[in-house]
């Protein structure tokens, strides 16, 4: 471990790129806690005292590290950027146009990037406006208003200056994502979720160490080690696809006859379903932010934020099963993997190339996605239940979190790792 930690500093590339998401990462939770102009910082200590008893706002604030109860620069954190990505890749499925940019490469995926960015500062002024104008009024919870005004002067130029503030931090912040997948280590959008996540982990420890006591702080942190060492294993099982290459004659020399293997994650969409599916279950509570209605927030508040809510219960899993299927369908072709086994003169033994290998991988992806997708919402929701029966509203060692922290650290102890071996130095995982 020291010594694959020394290599990485010995390496010029990978350290520049480390400090670089680092200082990044720093930036942005700087940015996560200087709240915006015209704010009464004592009504932003009652958002934050609401946001600890979790609901409507404990929800909302999972995914912006606090930075949305202190109405900071970057109070939207990622998640615009996050549900733009959602509805373009949904739109694929009916506009043939973005179903063509997807399969001109990388200068469609150019324009694919372009349209996310202008829908993401679109709901980056909606959600923006929403929360200002909800915000302001006291959040409705269980029927009743609570909280004073959050706006010192709530007039047309003062909103619009929040508005627009908090609707440059979102750009900011995708700006920042895309800056780390460019030029620093793991995917950028991804990283700065998880110093989101990680970030509110400190003092939710300390809260659960005072409220009670050591004995159970203790017993939840060997649940969360658990959850840990099961995440690990699953997202370390695969199954390999034997493939072999056929020999062949180029002039004088011969060519092929070795064999490799595809490998198939058990969870190959990694924590994106977990992503995709909070995202969803945002437009609600976005909708109760919007809408003035007792009856629509109330129902919100119940049903869609609670954890121990069966209809949460369902919701939640259900769209974590299908995104983990949206995804793997997204990111792995088997139409197209086939072909290039065949264009190499590969193919998979007993199987005939072509059309049969297409079904083979198919069927063999369907079969590993079923049981990776249902371990991802085990995961994601098990631990909560049984927190939530135990009385702790505020738990840092969730399932979503847990899911978030170890499969990001993962993806990105893998490229440090590819990095080193690059350069034949030994790596964490090896």
């Amino acid at each position: 471990m020291l010594s694959s930690l020394k290599n990485i500093f010995k390496v010029v590339d990978l350290r520049n790129k480390i400090l670089f998401t680092l200082f990044v990462i720093l930036l942005y939770r700087l940015g996560s806690n200087i709240t915006v102009p015209g704010i009464d910082f004592s009504a932003v200590q009652d958002l934050q005292r609401q946001a600890d008893e979790g609901g409507v706002l404990g929800f909302l604030n999972l995914f912006s590290g606090g930075a949305l109860t202190q109405m900071a620069v970057f109070a939207l954190g990622i998640m615009p950027y996050i549900t733009s990505s959602i509805i373009m890749q949904l739109l694929a499925v009916v506009i043939p146009r973005i179903e063509q940019w997807q399969k001109q490469g990388a200068v469609g995926q150019k324009k694919i990037t372009q349209w996310t960015r202008y829908m993401t500062v679109g709901l980056a002024v909606l959600q923006a406006t929403g929360i200002t104008y909800q915000f302001n009024n006291g959040l409705l919870t269980e029927g009743v208003d609570t909280g004073r005004p959050l706006v010192t002067t709530f007039d047309l130029p003062h909103v619009a200056l929040i508005v627009l503030t908090i609707t440059a931090g979102t750009a900011v912040v995708m700006w920042m994502g895309e800056l780390i997948t460019q030029r620093g280590i793991g995917n950028g959008m991804s990283i700065l979720i998880f110093a989101n996540v990680v970030s509110r982990m400190p003092a939710q420890v300390g809260n659960i160490q005072a409220e009670k006591g050591n004995v159970a702080l203790t017993l939840f942190m060997l649940l969360a080690i658990g959850m840990v060492v099961a995440i690990v294993f699953v997202e370390q099982g695969q199954r390999r696809i034997p493939v072999q290459f056929a020999k062949r004659v180029v002039g004088r020399r011969m060519y092929g006859g070795q064999s490799t293997y595809i490998p198939l994650k058990v969870n190959q969409a990694g924590v994106i379903p977990i992503i995709f599916a909070s995202s969803v279950l945002y437009f609600p509570v976005l909708l109760s932010n919007i809408v003035q209605w007792r009856t629509v927030v109330n129902f919100i508040n119940k049903y869609l934020v609670q954890q121990d809510n069966i209809v949460y219960i369902l919701t939640y899993g259900l769209l974590i099963v299908f995104f983990t299927y949206f995804y793997t369908a997204i990111t792995f072709n088997p139409q197209q993997q086939a072909d290039i086994i065949r264009k190499q003169g590969g193919f998979i033994p007993g199987i005939r190339p072509g059309p049969p290998t297409e079904r083979y991988l198919g069927t063999i992806l369907n079969r590993i996605t079923l049981p990776g997708s249902l371990f991802l919402a085990a995961i994601a929701l098990v631990p909560n239940i049984l927190l939530s029966l135990y009385g702790v509203q505020q738990f840092p060692f969730g399932g979503t979190t847990i899911l978030i922290a170890v499969g990001v650290a993962l993806e990105t102890m893998k490229q440090i790792d590819s990095q080193l071996m690059m350069r034949n130095y030994e790596g964490f995982l090896a």
